[in-house]
């Protein structure tokens, strides 16, 4: 019997995604792919994202919260606080009926910090600002490593998004969304970055995410 291609582009993205962040950090031998952005983006850097998201964001039905439960980091510098850190999208490619998107931090306080583990990432839109289905899921195929960023240094994380038409209407409920909400690891305030993506308002797995890494990961 043969698969059909939604589910073939399912059973490999998780592969990709790994691929995909060794390119971004380094870790192959060959030159890395040029970008070839397929989202719209528009950077909001501002720790805490617009006004009216601040005091109002909660989690839309059927959805769970994307702040990630603190994991014990080794010793070294104090881990980064959202308001030290700016974000904005690197690198952005697609393939397997997915879009890998970089999304890089940058400390831009004038302290050391440190980032360990999985950044909290899930799909936005409306007024007020709300919460768009299923938080990313963590992709552990690359292990944790503490990452300490001096002041204007730079770390990344890669998200994958799922083409939200790979699923039937019926059991996706597509939606567009205009950021992405953003917990750095660790931290329960986030960071709203204008970002334009098809959604599932269904809880529908289309996320997946990196742990953070070390360096830039292109792009913009």
């Amino acid at each position: 019997m043969t698969s059909s291609p939604r589910m073939a582009g399912r059973a490999v993205a998780g592969s990709a995604l790994a691929c995909f962040a060794a390119l971004v950090t380094g870790c192959g031998t060959g030159t890395s792919p040029a970008a070839a952005p397929t989202k719209k983006v528009t950077v909001k850097a501002t720790p805490g994202g617009p006004a009216s998201a601040a005091a109002t964001m909660t989690a839309s039905a059927g959805t769970s919260p994307t702040s990630p439960a603190a994991t014990a980091a080794p010793a070294g510098a104090p881990a980064c606080p959202t308001r030290s850190l700016g974000a904005k999208p690197g690198l952005a490619q697609g393939a397997a009926g997915s879009t890998y998107q970089v999304i890089d931090f940058t400390n831009i306080s004038n302290v050391t910090c440190t980032l360990y583990g999985f950044p909290g990432v899930s799909l936005a839109g409306g007024k007020p600002v709300t919460q768009i289905g299923l938080a990313a899921a963590e992709n552990h195929s690359t292990p944790r490593r503490l990452v300490t960023l001096a002041p204007g240094a730079v770390a990344n994380a890669v998200l994958q998004i799922v083409h939200a038409a790979n699923y039937p209407a019926a059991k996706c409920q597509q939606v567009t969304a205009g950021y992405l909400q953003i917990y750095p690891p660790n931290q329960t305030t986030p960071i709203y970055l204008g970002y334009t993506a098809q959604a599932c308002a269904k809880p529908v797995p289309l996320l997946s995410i990196s742990v953070v890494q070390p360096g830039s990961g292109g792009g913009n």
